[in-house]
């Protein structure tokens, strides 16, 4: 009966060992998995904190363009209102020197032509203008945009 005791004992021993063991090991390994999780959220959030920090740059570099196509909008405004002041008024001395009905009608006739010519280049010109700076102000931000549907088709 000793025996039978002792070999239960061991058994109860033994099993106990194994039931520790696996336990330690079950322990382990999600300690592990915990770690390895963590490490991957911690490069998740970098990786995130880095891709918002290159939109923020895009926004940035986006406003610095609108900025400077503005600018660039405003000058171009000033400069034709100044040449169409100055066509205005060059036209307007030509009309009080007219000496006959019919050259004033021809002067204004010409005039009108000129007028209506320079505001059909004119508004060629500024269609011209605002499209190239539209794709300049939005090239940062498609530029994201790729880079956004690298990572997603990367990380796919």
């Amino acid at each position: 009966m000793t025996d039978t005791l002792n070999a239960t004992a061991e058994t109860a021993k033994t099993f106990a060992q194994d039931a520790q063991a696996r336990a330690t090991q079950f322990f382990n390994d999600v300690n592990a998995r915990s770690k390895a999780a963590v490490e991957r959220s911690q490069k998740l959030a970098e990786g995130l904190a880095d891709f918002n920090k290159g939109n923020l740059e895009a926004l940035v570099e986006s406003g610095r363009v609108a900025a400077k196509a503005a600018e660039t909008i405003g000058q171009q405004a000033a400069e034709t209102a100044r040449k169409n002041f100055e066509t205005t008024t060059a036209a307007l001395k030509s009309f009080a020197s007219a000496k006959t009905p019919t050259e004033f009608f021809q002067l204004q006739s010409d005039y009108a032509r000129s007028a209506f010519d320079s505001i059909i280049a004119e508004t060629s010109k500024n269609s011209e203008t605002f499209l190239k700076l539209a794709g300049e102000v939005f090239q940062p931000i498609s530029n994201r945009f790729a880079v956004a549907a690298e990572k997603i088709k990367t990380a796919a």
